[in-house]
């Protein structure tokens, strides 16, 4: 028996947005119908290095396709030149269980998180959202804004970053594949005047402000991965229809756990999860007036799907190299 090792470079040549936002969207549709298999993540954190390390298992079953994640999480990482989040998945046969294929996470963790951003910016936007807010420049802001420009007709980008210099760096990378103007501003507040704001900082304070907030607007909150982060004045949480990847990962983890533990909201406060609206069991927007939130933790079943895709794709072009199992 053999296994396909595809590295960083390799999962690049065959992963392109598009057919990433199809199979992530197919993987919540298959959540939404119950046709999943997911535990919630599992944390080991360490305190003395400002990290942890999470391991994600998924079966998606009509597909029959089954497999693990695992992904460090360290924010000082881009200081020693490594990436905040490094990640390996590894796909099994769910006949003997024996592993199909090992590949790199780390990209395809950047890009299936994106297309759900996008998937839930489809769902949830204003069809004649133009403007983009990005509250972070980094990997994450980047792929979030591929994905929400495969569905909505976007001609400004405003980003905030902490150092205006990640900002102007954003700008300069994204031109090339950005048919849009992007302006680097100095303020949250500035950016947060849009029709799509996207968050995807380490916060674990408040930092978009509520007043900032204008009807209509909706807000993937990205940024939230870990107990104790939050990225939002709860006050928007209350004026807003509130959507979740899970539950469970999302109360314990994502953008809702700390207004949850405080007692600001409650789970009866969540409208759904992303997976109840594309399944058609749930509406997404309703009103051009509604403030829409998608609180993304990051799916297992997300991960698989994608990894699959990739797996198949790069039988199908010869790409990647084969170990002997056994």
């Amino acid at each position: 028996m053999k296994i396909l090792w595809l590295n960083e470079s390799q999962v690049k040549d065959v992963l392109d947005m598009s057919g990433c936002m199809e199979a992530v969207e197919h993987a919540f549709a298959q959540h939404g119908l119950g046709m999943v298999q997911m535990p919630p993540k599992s944390y080991l954190y360490y305190p003395a290095h400002n990290g942890d390390l999470r391991t994600m298992p998924a079966f998606l079953e009509a597909d029959d396709i089954t497999g693990v994640k695992m992904v460090t999480v360290h924010p000082d990482n881009p200081q020693k030149g490594l990436p905040t989040v490094m990640a390996t998945v590894i796909l099994n046969s769910t006949e003997t269980g024996a592993p199909l294929a090992i590949m790199d996470g780390t990209y395809l963790t950047d890009m299936r998180t994106g297309a759900a951003g996008g998937v839930a910016a489809k769902y949830l936007a204003r069809p004649d959202s133009r403007v983009l807010g990005l509250v972070g420049g980094g990997r994450q802001a980047r792929t979030q804004a591929m994905a929400v420009m495969e569905n909505f007709d976007i001609d400004t980008i405003k980003v905030v970053t902490r150092h205006r210099l990640q900002g102007e760096r954003f700008k300069q990378d994204m031109e090339s594949i950005c048919d849009c103007d992007i302006l680097v501003k100095d303020s949250i507040e500035e950016v947060c005047d849009c029709d799509i704001l996207v968050t995807t900082t380490p916060a674990r304070e408040p930092i978009v402000k509520n007043e900032w907030i204008k009807e209509g607007t909706h807000i993937n909150a990205i940024g939230a991965d870990a107990k104790g982060k939050e990225e939002l004045d709860p006050l928007i949480l209350k004026r807003a229809k509130i959507v979740i990847d899970d539950i469970r990962q999302a109360a314990h983890s994502g953008e809702i756990n700390v207004p949850i533990s405080e007692g600001i909201i409650t789970e009866d406060s969540i409208y759904a999860n992303l997976g109840e609206i594309v399944s058609g069991k749930k509406k997404g927007r309703e009103t051009n007036r509604e403030i829409t939130v998608f609180d993304s933790t990051g799916l297992a079943i997300q991960d698989i799907a994608t990894a699959n895709l990739v797996f198949n794709k790069a039988k199908d072009a010869g790409i990647g190299t084969w170990l002997e199992q056994f």
